[in-house]
């Protein structure tokens, strides 16, 4: 049988503390170009990988209290998270060859899956960049779709603050609200993210976290009568200082906490009483359960992209070989939009 080299991204061992390039080696074995027919399997050339702050989470040792969407990768073998592919063999009814899709894949250049509804989906709008996928089209887009839409159930006239607001979902939050009539501040990490927010993606305002000495006086220069929906990214002291200027009723979407995922003790929240006075709803959200919605979902976004009323930065990153750097380079902030790796360009 026919077989291919078949490079991989493998986890050295679990990792505490900042995650390094080195706890992630390229790795080569070999994979069959052939399934068995009925197997239901398929074989995919994985073309572009999805670079996600939850996958930092995948690394830890195993902790019988996380939920199957974060359970641990295994050490000496390939980590795995969301990407886009073509089918170059199928066993299964639903798949043929050349069928482009996007799911969970193998962090592989070529993966073997057995496709599952609602965590691989065929793609059928092509006229778009592929790369989309990984982001605007795919998982982060559902995930700013849902957060923003379903749990912070926003109005006309809300004030929203979005933390790590240039990033994959962040970007797209903050013109989901512009779009429904909100006022909008982003916060992010640089310069060059906050002239984004400003000038590229329509936020009334931005500031950078690193140069606020105060984070709760930065929250009340851009909100002096409060916040209404806090869409969390960051957790740790921004959370903190945002409590601390939300309006009453005010929605929390408890998207990621990208802030305390190296830390070996997360840090403490020390407003928390003020939940109850100031009556504001938070509710932490995974959109693996709304994946029944994608469909809603591009019918919603797909005219928006046509018109060109949304606009989505990808940060590119060229080989597998480069997606280690690529993924770490999440946690220090050196992605400026969507971190994706470009496996295979076709």
């Amino acid at each position: 049988m026919e077989t291919m080299i078949n490079k991989q991204v493998v986890l050295r061992d679990y990792v505490t503390g900042f995650a390094n390039e080195s706890d992630l080696v390229i790795t080569s074995t070999t994979v069959d170009l052939r399934v068995p027919k009925g197997s239901m399997t398929a074989l995919v050339k994985n073309l572009y990988l999805s670079c996600d702050p939850y996958m930092r989470n995948r690394m830890r040792k195993p902790d019988p209290l996380s939920p199957a969407t974060a359970q641990s990768f295994t050490p000496g073998k390939p980590i795995s998270g969301f990407g886009v592919s073509k089918v170059i063999d199928s066993g299964h009814s639903d798949y043929e060859e050349g069928d482009l899709l996007w799911g969970a894949v193998g962090w592989e250049e070529y993966s073997v899956i057995t496709p599952i509804p609602n965590l691989h989906f065929k793609i059928h709008h092509t006229d778009f960049p592929l790369s989309y996928y990984t982001g605007l089209l795919g998982m982060p887009g559902m995930t700013a779709y849902v957060g923003f839409y379903e749990i912070c159930s926003p109005k006309k006239g809300d004030t929203v603050f979005v933390s790590a607001a240039s990033g994959a979902v962040g970007q797209l939050v903050g013109q989901f609200a512009k779009m429904m009539g909100c006022y909008v501040v982003g916060s992010a990490g640089s310069k060059e993210k906050v002239d984004l927010l400003k000038n590229k993606f329509g936020f009334d305002d931005a500031f950078n976290y690193k140069e606020e000495h105060n984070l709760i006086a930065a929250l009340k220069r851009c909100f002096p009568e409060g916040i209404d929906i806090y869409f969390e990214n960051v957790g740790g002291k921004m959370l903190d200082a945002v409590i601390l200027n939300m309006r009453p009723h005010g929605r929390i979407a408890a998207c990621g906490m990208i802030s305390q995922y190296n830390l070996k003790n997360p840090e403490g929240i020390y407003g928390l009483s003020l939940i109850t006075y100031k009556r504001i709803r938070i509710e932490g959200f995974n959109c693996f359960d709304y994946f029944d919605k994608y469909s809603e979902f591009l019918e919603f976004v797909v005219p928006y992209i046509r018109e060109g009323k949304i606009t989505y930065v990808e940060d590119v990153a060229d080989g597998i070989e480069s997606a280690p750097a690529a993924l770490v380079g999440l946690f220090h902030g050196k992605n400026v939009g969507k971190q994706l790796v470009v496996v295979s360009p076709s």
